[in-house]
């Protein structure tokens, strides 16, 4: 096996290892290719291909999350990891830990670590590596690393996302989520909402935002009613997909230009968050982002330009 055959049967590893430490597609594939020329310019073999590799893609994304934080700390509104629609890495023995570990919520929780308590619990926990490699990939010691193990379980223990563990009905339930909304079912999408139901979303001040949020049932099945009507009659599209491993949608423009990505948190039967990304730079690695202010304009002429009745269902 050559080099680059070594590397590329790993490279599903390396990136699934950085995109949980850093919630970014394009750093994470930044790291994987930093770690790609720092393996190309090594002249001896290591013992381990694996060891190697994890190692040098760790530190990378350590040292890249370091300088994000401060980025992050200046970001306007609500902060979300990058939209990931498939895990390249998969582990039959490890599935429930990696499917977890990439949902909005699990990620969003992590950001509540440091970055060596981020790395350490990623290795350990999702991707069951030992402390004597983990020691090795962070350059710690092994007591340390085990320090770090704990108070990242500590941490992440405390405010651990709860998932129904049935993913059949997450799935069918999220269709009937989309089906009433392309209806307009106000009533029907107010049952598959929990009462304290969460709308977050995030800009980054490049796209429209709804505040801080929108909170309630009420609240929520009104706007994504109101909004969701005209935007389908000007031609825009739901495309139901999972997104970071949760029931969620890609919305495009008429043109099926990326508008933003949605994922829903949905336990004991409810849909309890709505996460929306429609930050540009957060969606072209998915394709090309739409223009989120022309959009909203459209809608808003078709909602203008509806009969007085057809208004009138759509503000009730």
């Amino acid at each position: 096996m050559t080099r680059v055959d070594e590397f590329e049967e790993l490279r599903p590893l390396l990136f699934s290892i950085a995109y949980r430490i850093l919630g970014s597609v394009s750093d994470a594939e930044d790291a994987v290719q930093e770690t790609w020329l720092r393996w190309d310019g090594t002249s001896a073999p290591p013992a381990s291909t694996k060891a190697f590799l994890t190692a040098v893609v760790t530190r990378i994304a350590i040292d890249v999350l370091r300088s994000a934080r401060v980025r992050r700390e200046q970001y306007v509104g609500p902060w979300f990891p990058e939209p990931l629609l498939s895990d390249p890495y998969q582990d039959p023995e490890r599935s429930a830990e990696l499917a977890d570990s990439v949902s909005m919520a699990a990620l969003l929780l992590l950001e509540r670590l440091s970055p060596l308590e981020r790395a350490v619990f990623v290795l350990r926990e999702v991707f069951g590596f030992g402390f004597p490699e983990i020691a090795a990939a962070v350059d710690r010691s092994e007591a340390a690393c085990r320090q770090l193990a704990v108070r990242a379980r500590r941490h992440m223990d405390s405010g651990q996302p709860r998932f129904d563990a049935d993913r059949a009905e997450r799935r069918e339930l999220a269709e009937r989520f989309f089906d009433a909304i392309r209806d307009g079912d106000l009533d029907q999408l107010r049952e598959l909402l929990a009462a304290d139901v969460q709308l977050v979303s995030d800009s980054g001040g490049k796209a429209p935002q709804w505040g801080s949020g929108i909170f309630g049932a009420r609240n929520v099945s009104r706007i994504l009613t109101a909004f969701i009507t005209p935007f389908t009659s000007i031609g825009g599209v739901i495309e139901p997909h999972q997104v970071n491993g949760d029931p969620g949608a890609i919305l495009r423009d008429s043109t099926g230009q990326i508008l933003n990505t949605w994922t829903l948190d949905i336990l004991d039967g409810k849909v309890q968050t709505i996460r929306t990304v429609l930050n540009p730079d957060k969606l072209s690695h998915l394709g090309d982002p739409a223009d989120a202010w022309t959009v909203l304009r459209q809608v808003h002429q078709a909602r203008q330009d509806a009969t007085p009745t057809d208004q009138g269902a759509v503000d009730d």
